[in-house]
């Protein structure tokens, strides 16, 4: 079993706005980071390189060897330090934002599953279903202990 993740994000604006611009120009170097990163299996990405975008809504979606690998990737990257800026790029969230869940090996969640998960966690909390970074479970539906 492999790790997935989603996150979506409410975009101040369109991607081609300038206030946008700097959250474009790292999104490329950021995206090769995480395909270089331990663990990595793989990340959606739309048409063309661009991010994927739905509803105004900037959408995520990757797979991981294991929970280790995804947090060394979002907290002690490059990329943790662009969370500090998040609040200038994104709206501030109503919800979770990211949700986790496990899937086969070679597993590859669209889109629209994916939110289907964050959707799920948000309506009844952390399961085998749909958990966050707080109150994971493992492989086999079993809570973590931290």
């Amino acid at each position: 079993m492999q790790l997935a993740q989603v996150n979506v994000a409410q975009l101040r604006a369109p991607l081609d706005a300038p206030e946008l611009q700097s959250f474009v120009a790292v999104f490329d170097p950021v995206g090769r980071l995480a395909d270089a990163s331990p663990g990595f299996v793989w990340r959606m990405v739309g048409s063309h390189g661009l991010p994927v975008v739905q509803d105004g809504r900037f959408v995520t979606v990757s797979v991981w060897q294991d929970y280790a690998s995804l947090h060394a990737f979002v907290y002690r990257s490059a990329h943790g330090g662009l969370l500090a800026r998040r609040a200038s790029w994104f709206l501030p969230p109503d919800g979770p934002t990211t949700a986790l869940w496990w899937v086969v090996d070679g597993g590859r969640p669209s889109a629209e599953k994916a939110r289907a998960r964050l959707d799920h966690l948000r309506a009844h909390g952390p399961s085998p279903q749909a958990f966050d970074q707080r109150r994971r479970f493992d492989s086999a539906g079993h809570p973590v202990r931290r």
